[in-house]
Order: structure tokens, then sequence, then C-alpha cells
């Protein structure tokens, strides 16, 4: 088996190196597929499923968090609250999201870009679990460029993204997205290539199959 998962914020290069990663590997790469497929199992429409990924930042998560309270109380991963207790529509995508995740992974090879997979797939030992990370200006440089932006819509770009992430994260699986001790490997690409990182990732992974 050759799987990984790979995640990080908005201009970290994490599709880049992903994308890499499964050229290397001669692997399938796996991103947005996984929407059709859960809209698919819940008959719902996609948007209805990029409603449950893309949450708002609300002045309500932003009070809990001055007060030190987790946002991950309907999570699933050390969440006091179990799947059926969840709201109907969370705890329906959430397992959706789980069998269409656990499915792809019985592929040989495959990549797959965020989704919490580095969280459903947690048990797999054979699975290498990738964050990639990057500095804040370069994140914001690079979605400049990339969306052809200005300084300042860049950055909201990256907050409102960041944002996201984080809720998703919490209100999902009750985890900060960036905890190391979710992944096996953690790359910085301010000072590698993306083709770097992925060759460091493909490396990591030989070593993990042969534990």
């Amino acid at each position: 088996m050759s799987v990984v998962t790979i995640r990080g914020r908005l201009g970290s290069g994490a599709p880049e190196v992903g994308k890499q990663i499964a050229e290397k590997l001669q692997a399938d790469y796996v991103d947005r597929e996984i929407i059709a497929r859960v809209a698919m199992q819940l008959h719902w429409e996609e948007p209805e499923v990029i409603g449950k990924e893309m949450l708002p930042s609300s002045p309500l998560a932003r009070i809990a968090k001055a007060l030190g309270h987790s946002l991950g109380e309907c999570g699933v991963e050390g969440s006091s609250l179990t799947i059926s207790e969840m709201p109907l529509d969370d705890a329906r995508y959430l397992q959706a999201l789980t069998s269409v995740v656990r499915e792809l992974a019985r592929s040989q090879r495959l990549v797959i870009l965020g989704r919490g997979s580095q969280f459903i797939l947690k048990d797999y030992p054979e699975v290498l679990h990738v964050l990639i990370m990057a500095p804040l200006q370069l994140r914001v440089n690079r979605v400049m460029k990339d969306r052809n932006l200005d300084q300042q819509a860049a950055e909201r770009e990256v907050q409102r993204a960041d944002n996201s992430i984080r809720e998703f994260m919490r209100r999902y699986f009750r985890s900060e997205p960036e905890d190391p001790e979710h992944y096996d490997l953690v790359i910085n690409t301010e000072h590698l290539s993306f083709q770097a990182a992925a060759s460091i990732a493909v490396d990591a992974l030989s070593f993990k199959n042969h534990q």
C-alpha cells in the first residue's frame, strides 16, 4: 500500500506537493472528487457538501476561543459526544466522509488532500500523514501570484481559508489542524522546492512501509 494524506494551509504548497508525490508514486491524487462521492452517498447536491467543509468563523467561535473553551464538542476524536449525539446533518456527513475516505484508502496507490483524512486513517499503520507549512507572508505572496490579487485581498483569502479549516477540524475532529502529533512528517516549503518536499515524503513513505 502507498497511501499518503497531505494537508496544509492556503499558500503552503500542499496541493502542488501532493500532486508531485502522486506523480512520483504513479498514484491517484484525490481532492474534490471526495465531494462528489460524499454527495452521491448522501443524495445531496455538491454545494451542500461544500457547505459542511467551508465553515465560517462565527462571532460565537471567537468568543469561545477567547474564553478558552474547545470548539470541538461535536467532534469525533476524543470528544464527549458520539456520532449519534451530533446534529443529524453533521453526523451523516461525517459518516459518509469516513466511508468514502476509507474506501479510497483500499487503493494500492493514493494521495489524499485534506478533508480530515489524517484522522480518518490514523489507525492505518502504512499510511503516511504529511503536513506542509510555510511562513504567513510567503503564503500571502503565493496567493497574490496564483490568484492575481493585491496584498490586502490575498491576506483576506488566507485568513478566510485558515479560519474555515480550523473550524472544520474542531467541529468534526476536535483537533487543531497544525498539531504535529497527528502527522508523521512536517515540511516547511520556505526553503524547499515543492519537488524536493515531494521527494522527502516519498522517501519517508518507503521507510514507513518497511517498519
